[in-house]
């Protein structure tokens, strides 16, 4: 037992050497350092089946299950993924960084142990608190109490998600780790869970001997485990929505390594959120919801100053698009801020319940196009080919900050069908303040960025200052360049007259080639102008693992130079 507690130390001081200077997710692993031992310990893993929910906190098992001397490379190009990956490590039974799948995953693995006469077999799921409020979670909770499933699911409750937990089910934890909810009136065991805690998730001893119980128990089980995010770094227990991922750091004193940043460009989510709040302070009607990510979007700002019309709904995609359209059939104008990886998890809302009523929602696509370190689970490239498909709803792409600006001010003056408006993450492309005054997007609004005589690329979105920088570089008079603003509706009147002047059109998209922006405009030509050729660039047909967006760019064959490349040939 010495030895183990001089493991967590050891293993603790490890996470934060190696985390302060290849960045990463920090706080979520410090806090589970001795829960991942536990578990290892008690449990014969690889045999035993163990699923991290989301994978933040996974560091501590990576490193534990032979990846220490790699750990170096975590979420870098041809490294270890941020997250659990079924093809990295045997011990990776689940690949994840989405959050609450674990629970239905763990489930399916030991149902098919059952089905195979395996009754030995654990299987063991951790979710944390924030995680096991979305509606799949509570999915899982409810089949497998009904099922004689040798399962155990581990609630690592540290009342924290990336901000902090919201809802009634918070309320409910919070009562049963202050003592003040009877006994009796334990949800957990309603759904037929052997439930025990909560118990400190630092006591080694005490988790080891908890486990060790809770292995001889057969059918479902549920320990309530009891942690501290960023636990053994002062600051990161201090101010835990900062030290989630916090970059770089002093890993001696905790301090973070402040980037010396210029002003301008700003921010694309600073932009939104700063927008959004200075529209709604007029304009009565404009709600904000986003589901767990206030902080990350920047609608922190709206829920500071007015709190009752902006909405964290939690870890619960489909809750929030729904909720959206609920409030626009009684007049309010729903800007729903989310990610465009976790708008996947709701698209039968999109459908369904927004784009099919016609109702005026706004989607505020964050991290769209290529996301970097988080890799092939979170890149935001599938949007435009999901929703390309989807009749009736508008799609818009900005170019820069001063466009996205004007995209929120013309939604919010009053559309006739949903909207959805993509933007990736971080700095912008303006070189000056943002904040000017206010101009009406008009209809299918096009760009001419570039003058040229014989061939025209055709982009939208941010990537289009790949090629006006590449323009800038070749200097050619070959090379015309529209940027379209809108990926549906098409401008097809813009479109006659690009086909009508120009022999080679050559589209580029931070999406995919398959469905998207550059897919419509072939479509288009094919039909209408069969002789003239149509280079599609973008993602191609495989999944972008880890790596900086410049890297993924160049992989893609859409960064700077290689548009170059395209000029000079």
């Amino acid at each position: 037992m010495d030895e183990l507690m001089q493991l967590a130390v050891e293993l603790r001081s490890f996470i934060i050497d190696i985390v302060s200077t290849k960045e990463g997710h920090l706080g979520a692993s410090l806090g589970v350092v001795e829960l991942t031992i536990a578990l290892h310990y008690v449990f014969n893993t690889p045999e035993d089946l163990m699923v991290w929910d989301v994978g933040h906190q996974a560091y501590g098992h990576k490193i534990l299950t032979g990846r220490q001397n790699v750990f170096y490379t975590n979420r870098q190009k041809n490294g270890i993924s941020g997250f659990p990956k079924r093809t990295e490590s045997e011990y990776d039974d689940f690949g994840v960084g989405h959050s609450s799948t674990s629970i239905s995953a763990i489930l399916g693995m030991a149902l098919a142990s059952n089905l195979k006469g395996d009754y030995k077999k654990q299987h063991i799921a951790i979710i944390g608190d924030a995680s096991i409020a979305s509606g799949m979670a509570f999915e899982g909770l409810n089949h497998a109490g009904a099922t004689d499933a040798n399962m155990l699911v581990i609630l690592n409750d540290n009342a924290i998600g990336i901000d902090p937990s919201v809802g009634a089910l918070k309320d409910y934890l919070t009562s049963v780790k202050s003592g003040t909810n009877p006994r009796e009136n334990n949800m957990i065991k309603s759904l037929n869970f052997d439930y025990k805690g909560p118990i400190d998730g630092h006591d080694l001893p005490r988790l080891i001997k908890e486990l060790k119980r809770l292995k001889k128990v057969k059918g479902p089980k549920f320990l309530h485990v009891i942690t501290t995010k960023g636990k053994g770094l002062k600051q990161a227990e201090e101010d835990q929505v900062k030290y989630h991922a916090p970059g770089k750091f002093d890993k001696v004193t905790g301090e973070l390594i402040k980037k010396i940043e210029d002003e301008f460009p700003s921010k694309f989510q600073d932009v939104f959120g700063l927008t959004l709040l200075e529209l709604a302070r007029e304009n009565k009607n404009i709600i904000g919801i986003t589901p767990a990510m206030p902080t990350g979007s920047s609608l922190k700002y709206m829920m500071d100053e007015i709190p009752e019309r902006a909405i964290d709904v939690g870890i619960a995609e489909q809750h929030a698009v729904t909720l959206a359209a609920g409030m626009a059939t009684q007049g309010f104008i729903p800007y729903c801020a989310i990610y465009s990886t976790f708008l996947q998890r709701a698209y039968d809302q999109v459908i369904h319940d927004v784009v099919l009523q016609n109702l005026p929602v706004v989607f505020c696509l964050d991290r769209a196009g290529l996301v970097g370190e988080d890799g092939a689970t979170h890149q935001g490239v599938y949007d435009i080919a999901y929703l390309n498909c989807i009749p009736g709803l508008v799609i818009a792409a900005p170019l820069n900050e001063l466009e996205l600006r004007n995209l929120l001010y013309t939604t919010q003056l009053g559309v006739n069908s949903p909207w959805a408006i993509r933007y990736p993450r971080g700095k912008g492309f303006i070189n000056y303040s943002w904040k000017l005054p206010f101009e009406k997007i008009t209809d299918l609004f096009v760009r001419k960025l570039q003058k040229g005589n014989k061939f025209v690329f055709i982009t939208t979105g941010t990537i289009g200052n790949n090629v006006i920088e590449a323009c800038k570089r070749t200097n050619s008079d070959a090379w015309s360049h529209y940027h379209f603003l809108f990926v549906k509706p098409l401008n097809e009147q813009m479109l006659h007259q690009i086909c009508q002047e120009y022999s080679r059109i050559v589209t580029f998209e931070d999406g995919t080639t398959i469905g998207g922006f550059g897919s419509s405009i072939a479509q288009f030509v094919s039909f209408n102008y069969p002789g003239i050729s149509v280079d599609v660039r973008g993602v191609k047909d495989s999944f972008v693992e880890q790596a900086t967006v410049e890297q993924q760019q160049q992989e893609c064959e859409i960064d700077v130079e290689s548009i170059v490349k395209i000029i000079n040939n």
